[in-house]
């Protein structure tokens, strides 16, 4: 724990109110390779700059030696005792990797029945967000889901590797979105070393935890579901629709729930995220009309041959992750025939804002009525909407509308200074 590591205060600060509390687990989750050792190792740098002492934190990465061969819940327990059991007052432990030991959960929440003992762990998210770890652990546990670097943390991260950083900062936008937000990724210096590095990751998280789920029955299948998703990424998709286009392609159709199970397979390995379509009106969610967005954009710029950019999914996935890492859900808003990007709610005060997503609403393309094209596109569902709640539209332009209420930000901006909308 004594390397250097960059502070990600935007996870820190959600579980620093837990860092000594005794009766709840802490169960970091997130993508692989998206920092979560990282984080618990920042976690046990700040606890001992408060005043704790180095002696009464105990770390375990399960992966690596000594403890890679601790496989069962006797040795789990014998190994945690001798190291626990010493230590007189509050004690901190914190394990990585911790689905490597069967029944683990037994021993963990021995660990937790004793007061002064506050525990973190990560482990493969195939098995934390199986439902096994909820149904055994039920109440006694938080989960914080780590997400990848976010705008604001790449050009931090950037710095904190003295990499250079282009004055203009729709360039290293640009690179954000081709390069990703994982963290090692930054500190490799050219396109190609950092997508070898994402593709490593890919196959990782199929050795790691897709390949071990008995669900899968047709590893080829599962790939062409992964790659589709991963290719349409923001784009409205159905099981159903997922269904023909395979049938179409392979010449046989997969059953619905064999799609819809792998489909979730790829959410709890954190791969894509689903973003739910609300209809406004009746306020019900429109089943099978879902969103796809991924957990890093580079899962698609790295098996991509060109560098071409969709702005309008791409800036879209942006956003809807920047709502996920500040505590936000979100769907998507039918209003009759028109769409809200996001409706996303605050999950701490339970408040609303409506969220538009554009490239830019002034180009030269006019209607015959001398109007804007896209400027009228993207105000229509959003003057639509008249209770009370803030509404917003976010994209590139440098030069802000005043127009209906709505709040025309600059994406980059917002972004930089790690504003709310709420």
């Amino acid at each position: 724990m004594r390397k250097k590591l960059y502070p990600r205060e935007l996870y820190l600060k959600k579980i620093r109110p837990f860092y000594h509390e005794n009766d709840l687990i802490k169960v970091i989750t997130g993508v692989r390779r998206s920092g979560k050792s990282s984080l618990m190792q920042l976690i046990a740098k700040e606890l001992i700059k408060s005043g704790v002492d180095e002696n009464s934190i105990v770390y375990l990465n399960l992966d690596k030696r000594p403890y890679r061969r601790v496989k069962k819940a006797d040795q789990l327990e014998d190994i945690l005792a001798s190291k626990l059991d010493p230590i007189k007052g509050d004690k901190y432990l914190f394990i990585d990797e911790i689905q490597n030991v069967k029944d683990f959960e037994e021993v963990i929440n021995a660990f937790r029945e004793d007061d002064n003992c506050s525990i973190f762990i990560t482990g493969s998210n195939a098995y934390l967000l199986s439902g096994e770890l909820a149904t055994k652990l039920t109440g006694r546990y938080l989960e914080f889901n780590v997400g990848t670097l976010s705008f604001f943390e790449y050009i931090e991260m950037k710095k904190f590797f003295k990499k250079s950083i282009d004055n203009d900062l729709e360039i290293e936008l640009n690179n954000y979105i081709l390069e990703g937000g994982f963290p090692l990724a930054v500190k490799y210096d050219t396109i190609l070393e950092k997508r070898n590095y994402v593709k490593s990751i890919i196959d990782e998280i199929y050795e790691k935890d897709v390949k071990k789920n008995k669900k899968i029955k047709n590893r080829h299948l599962f790939n062409q579901i992964q790659t589709y998703i991963i290719n349409n990424f923001g784009a409205t998709t159905s099981v159903i629709s997922l269904c023909d286009y395979l049938e179409q392609v392979n010449g046989k159709r997969p059953s619905n729930n064999t799609v819809y199970s792998y489909l979730k397979i790829l959410e709890d390995v954190k791969i894509i995220s689903c973003c739910h379509r609300f209809d406004m009106k009746s306020k019900t969610s429109l089943n099978g009309e879902e969103k796809y967005y991924l957990s890093d954009l580079s899962f698609y710029f790295a098996n991509q041959t060109d560098n071409r950019i969709n702005y309008g999914p791409t800036l879209e996935n942006i956003v809807y992750n920047y709502l996920l890492s500040n505590n936000y859900s979100a769907s998507v808003g039918r209003i009759g025939k028109l769409e809200v990007d996001f409706i996303a709610r605050d999950e701490i005060t339970l408040d609303y804002a409506y969220i538009q997503v554009a490239m830019r609403i002034f180009n030269d393309m006019y209607d015959e009525n001398g109007k804007l094209i896209t400027e009228e596109r993207e105000y229509a569902p959003l003057e639509t909407i008249t209770d009370g709640y803030p509404r917003y539209l976010l994209t590139l332009d440098k030069l802000l509308q005043k127009r209906s209420g709505v709040k025309h930000m600059n994406l980059i901006n917002f972004m930089l200074k790690n504003e709310r909308f709420i």
